[in-house]
């Protein structure tokens, strides 16, 4: 039903059923929904994303030589290309598009929270990865760049690996404290802003993610990462999720009610 529709034309029962059926919320995995289906999402989803920020990379660098002009119409684009992601997707597969979040949510569930079960950790990684170099090889041909060619860009410094760990670990925390506080609908702006920033006070020009990585490792173009840079990124990234869940942990611990306090 739209806003514009009278209420007057549903059937009561209709209304009561779809008034009972619980409607997810960007960045909720909805269990009902096919797993293809949601492997699907992660996989275009994922494509989505890295072509936005490999094609807008290519387009920032036609248009201007200024760095700092090219990083702000790469994160622009990037930051109102991935709330419309998280909006349109968020309700099929939880608009994931990175496995250090699938991972995290994986472990959550192992610890009794809401989270993908090991199937679907399985089916959602590999369909990030496919879909991020998907993702670069498209934007590449985009802009008649060779399809494939590995980056020459170079990102193995220890400030800019420092910087994957913050970012992986504020983006963590921002996603499962969104969760934890029932606020999973301001998702695609929460989450697009954050990395909007990301761009702008890490140093690494927030990744943060693994997928995103390893697809950027597939264009020599403004947004690449030479292959040999992959490894240590990925590993600060999944070392920055394990530090984003513990915070979570703290920041967020659930309290005890009066009834659950021990009698003196």
């Amino acid at each position: 039903m739209t806003a514009t529709e009278p209420v007057g034309t549903i059937p009561a029962a209709e209304s009561a059923i779809a008034a009972d059926t619980p409607q997810p919320a960007p960045g909720a995995t909805p269990p009902r929904t096919p797993l293809i289906a949601r492997a699907a999402a992660e996989l275009v989803g994922t494509a989505a994303l890295v072509a936005i920020v490999v094609g807008s990379g290519i387009q920032a660098t036609k248009l201007t030589d200024d760095v700092a002009l090219q990083l702000l119409a790469n994160s622009t684009a990037t930051v109102f290309g991935l709330g419309v992601l998280i909006a349109l997707l968020g309700p099929v597969s939880g608009a994931h598009f990175n496995p250090a979040v699938t991972l995290a949510e994986w472990w959550t569930a192992r610890r009794g929270g809401a989270g993908v079960t090991a199937r679907e950790l399985a089916v959602y990684v590999p369909s990030q990865i496919v879909g991020a170099i998907a993702g670069a090889v498209l934007a590449d041909a985009m802009f008649a760049e060779p399809l494939v060619k590995w980056s020459t860009h170079d990102r193995s410094a220890e400030n800019l690996l420092l910087g994957e760990v913050v970012a992986t670990a504020g983006l963590v925390l921002l996603i499962f404290g969104l969760a934890r506080t029932d606020r999973l609908r301001f998702a695609p702006v929460a989450v697009a802003s954050y990395i909007g920033a990301a761009y702008w006070f890490t140093s690494s020009t927030s990744f943060a993610n693994p997928a995103v990585t390893i697809g950027r490792a597939f264009t020599d173009t403004f947004a690449g990462i030479a292959p040999a840079s992959v490894p240590a990124f990925v590993a600060m990234q999944l070392l920055g999720a394990v530090m984003g869940l513990a915070l979570v942990a703290v920041i967020f611990m659930r309290g005890t009610t009066n009834d659950e306090q021990p009698s003196a």
